[in-house]
């Protein structure tokens, strides 16, 4: 009997493998094709799992919400890692005002907006309005660095999106998870949330700079045998920030940003290599997180509830709208031309973190959270295949130089 469920195990384990790694590798086929239509991959991604786990019934079960939200959250400790230190300290000084602002103000301020939306467009409750804004109010790093991967955009505009994308993610989740509380437990108010905020983001920011600083002084002696051991000792480095900073009710994503950051300018031997390293995990990781996050979707309750239309508008008001209206006022004192602004509102790309935020509130049992989910869904589709594709032509129509390169080492 022990040999029977011996070989049961080692088979389920390998129909596992086998199920991943022929995801991952269509992924990769998907997102050479994207690549070729000038698609975000992104969108490529969500579009094709969604479509597999309702055309295969079995794939819509092989992942549950929980699990979703592990492989989100491991790809963007990663993203987020690699993106700050593509920023670096240089970078981030230049334009440390306007990312603050659009991170923390302009966060908060979308979520608002679009809830009024929701409630007066959608005639949703408050709180469910609440939630959707939440969800919603972040842009994305994996489909930012992604659009913007491999060019370079004159000016502070490219570097504003980044760490826009990097910094508000924290700020969305701290404000989704104090969302949700409000929403299940009876004695839960808005100024709870604001306390757990910032209470989330003084903790992951503190553990974040100690983790940069022991993490770079680490790094400038050759303290391990092997050379090729750096990629991997910085990632877990990575991981053991975002942990410290959760284990002591912190944001660990604002950490591990913030750890990259600082460490992005720091010289020792084995930097190409870390840099490639981080670079290829982070491609890896939004395979995973958007093919994870896909077959989550049920895009036939999308289309029986009539998800569709109420999504497209939401996408709508938020890109035309609400992110002008948000934007603007906190880029006026920042010098930019007009079109680097223009091309700021434009690219504020919505990704895997609003759908990761919106199985939140699934798991927290909101009230209809599976049309909420539905709903996040549709407008980040809009988002990445629409405003993310047309994001060279934007550049180009408004006067911001956008030029390809190599991808730095």
């Amino acid at each position: 009997m022990c040999k029977i469920a011996l070989v049961d195990d080692l088979l389920e384990f390998g129909k596992l493998v086998l199920f991943v790694s022929g995801a991952l590798t269509v992924a990769i086929a998907v997102r050479g094709v994207a690549g070729r239509l000038a698609i975000p991959t992104a969108g490529a991604l969500l579009v094709a799992a969604a479509a597999a786990s309702d055309l295969f019934d079995r794939l819509s079960t092989v992942l549950s919400f929980e699990d979703v939200q592990r492989v989100a959250t491991l790809a963007l400790i990663v993203i987020l890692f690699e993106g700050g230190s593509k920023i670096g300290p240089r970078r981030f000084r230049e334009a440390a005002v306007p990312i603050v602002a659009l991170g923390v103000l302009g966060t908060f301020g979308t979520a608002a907006l679009i809830a009024v939306a929701a409630h007066v467009a959608l005639d949703l409750s408050w709180t469910v309005s609440g939630l959707i804004g939440a969800a919603l109010a972040p842009t994305d790093p994996a489909v930012t660095f992604s659009v913007l991967a491999g060019k370079e955009v004159s000016g502070r505009s490219g570097t504003i999106l980044e760490g826009e994308s990097g910094f508000n993610d924290p700020v969305g989740i701290a404000l989704m998870v104090g969302m949700v509380e409000l929403a299940t437990q009876d004695d839960g108010s808005f100024s709870t949330v604001v306390g757990e905020f910032a209470v989330e983001m003084t903790i992951g920011l503190a553990i974040g700079i100690a983790g940069a600083l022991a993490l770079g002084a680490v790094s400038r002696y050759d303290v391990l045998p092997d050379r090729s051991l750096y990629p991997i000792a910085v990632i877990l480095a990575a991981g053991a920030i975002y942990g410290t900073a959760a284990v002591a009710h912190g944001s660990g994503f604002l950490a591990v940003f913030v750890a990259g950051i600082l460490v992005g300018d720091v010289e020792f031997r084995a930097r190409a290599d870390v840099r490639s390293f981080n670079a290829a995990l982070s491609d890896l990781g939004e395979l995973a997180a958007f093919v994870a996050l896909g077959l989550t979707v049920d895009l036939t309750l999308i289309a029986d509830e009539g998800l569709w239309w109420r999504g497209l508008l939401l996408a709508v008001l938020l890109g035309f709208v609400i992110r002008p209206l948000v934007v603007g006022p906190l880029l006026a004192a920042v010098r930019l031309t007009w079109g680097e602004r223009g091309f700021i509102v434009w690219s504020g790309l919505k990704g895997a973190v609003p759908i990761l935020l919106a199985s939140l509130a699934v798991v927290g049992g909101t009230d209809y959270a599976p049309e909420l989910y539905g709903i996040v869904f549709v407008v980040v589709l809009f988002s990445v295949v629409v405003q993310g594709t047309l994001v060279p032509t934007v550049a180009a129509r408004l006067g911001v130089p956008m030029e390809t390169i190599e991808r730095d080492q």
